[in-house]
């Protein structure tokens, strides 16, 4: 126990390195001196509270959580390829923002927030209903069946999109980007943070939920509120992400996996090294598209895109075919 909480506090000092990194990195002139001595002129002191500060936090929360919800997801489907964006969640709740845009443009971002986050809900369901009438469901074919899914659901946001002249706005929401994250408008993702604690808190629950229904009923547990519990909390944490930054594709597929493989899938114990891994991962992901083009940037989506894509093949393909 004494080296797992050493490690963890090592790996805690590793992503506040990482975070303190992020805050000197971009086009304004800040160094890390001009901070320590407090010589600061306005420009530079409005530079850092109202940008840097901001855009850090939301990257620490954001990749926290979408690690976690990507987590729990896996656990209640029971399969390890299932995360937000291959089960169609994430384009579902793109879709909510765009009705609601749409039919009552001038609401305000936490009605449409909550408004992301019930077609989010849904679109969820929907992927579990339609895994309920498959009978063989190897390892491949659930991801599959979601990013058909996500791609029908894409399809329909797409040509409303195009019908009313949003493809722009459209493709800002479910492209993740922390360049226009200032103060004032990240704070929602707080949110985030209160569900990654509810998730640990109902930690056991989720683990025994994910041994089936039938297990699950015999201990006691209402299998389906544990199921409506983890399903708000992945719909909440990807409506609000989605609002706020974009959609962040394959990070909750990837680190869980990665934690997996080394401690299991007891959830309480992983939980707090998906939540770290998540962070790292976005903030290296994020200093990366910063700095790879600059004074220019790459939008962070397209980055954890192309390293989480590329990670999920290694991850399906060294996979035992027969495996869950």
């Amino acid at each position: 126990m004494g080296r797992q909480r050493l490690a963890l506090l090592g790996g805690l000092a590793v992503v506040l390195a990482l975070a303190g990194v992020s805050l000197f990195v971009g086009v304004s002139d800040l160094s890390v001196r001009d901070v320590l001595s407090g010589e600061l002129d306005d420009a530079q002191r409005q530079t850092l509270l109202a940008s840097r500060v901001p855009r850090t936090v939301s990257i620490l929360l954001a990749g926290s959580a979408m690690a976690i919800v990507g987590l729990v997801m896996q656990l209640l489907v029971r399969n390890k390829f299932v995360e937000p964006s291959t089960a169609g969640t994430t384009e579902s709740a793109g879709l909510g923002l765009l009705v609601v845009t749409l039919l009552v443009p001038g609401m305000p971002l936490v009605g449409k927030m909550g408004v992301a986050a019930v077609f989010a809900l849904a679109g969820t369901a929907l992927f579990l209903a339609i895994l309920r009438r498959i009978q063989l469901r190897s390892v491949v074919v659930v991801p599959l069946v979601g990013m058909m899914l996500a791609g029908v659901v894409g399809a329909l946001s797409t040509f409303l999109a195009y019908r009313n002249d949003l493809l722009h706005t459209l493709s800002s929401w479910m492209t993740g980007d922390f360049s226009g994250v200032v103060r004032g408008r990240y704070e929602m993702l707080w949110i985030v943070a209160g569900c990654a604690v509810v998730a640990y808190l109902a930690a056991n629950r989720f683990t025994v939920a994910g041994l089936g229904e039938e297990f699950t009923t015999n201990l006691g547990l209402n299998y389906r509120r544990v199921l409506a519990l983890g399903l708000a909390i992945v719909a909440v944490t990807s409506a609000v992400v989605v609002v706020v930054v974009g959609g962040l594709p394959f990070l909750g597929l990837v680190v869980p996996n990665v934690v997996s493989l080394a401690m299991g899938d007891y959830l309480r114990r992983s939980l707090p090294w998906v939540a770290l891994l998540g962070a790292g991962f976005v903030l290296v992901c994020d200093i990366v598209g910063r700095v790879v083009i600059h004074p220019a940037e790459v939008p962070i989506g397209i980055v954890v895109g192309i390293v989480g894509a590329a990670l999920f093949l290694y991850l399906l393909l060294r996979r035992p075919s027969g495996a869950r």
